[in-house]
């Protein structure tokens, strides 16, 4: 069984949903609520901001990628700027999640 635990990709306003993935009904984030009509578009706003390779872990890891400071995703860099992205990847590996969980927790955001 995976420890990766799965919200809901839909934001609002920059909120990110906290309900499970695939949950009926609105969604929500503490007492706001909005339909998938009035959610933010998929496109990360991060996409094109300069950015620069993260500090690897001991094993190399993010290879080069940098952190996207809206999604917080690891991305490759074009020409010194964040790849165009959406802010949630729905291919994330648990072995993706769990190293940027523990890059997060190393190196702070």
């Amino acid at each position: 069984m995976s420890d990766v635990v799965r919200f809901c990709r839909s934001r609002s306003a920059g909120r990110r949903c906290t309900r499970p993935l695939d949950h009926p009904g609105l969604h929500r984030h503490r007492t706001i609520m909005w339909t998938d009509a009035a959610a933010d578009p998929s496109r990360c706003p991060g996409s094109g901001r300069p950015g620069e390779p993260a500090a690897p872990l001991d094993d190399g890891w993010p290879q080069g990628r940098a952190l996207c400071p809206v999604c917080h995703r690891f991305l490759p860099l074009e020409a010194g700027l964040l790849a165009e992205h959406t802010t949630s990847d729905e291919g994330e590996t648990d072995a993706e999640a769990s190293h940027r969980r523990e890059w997060l927790n190393t190196h702070g955001w």
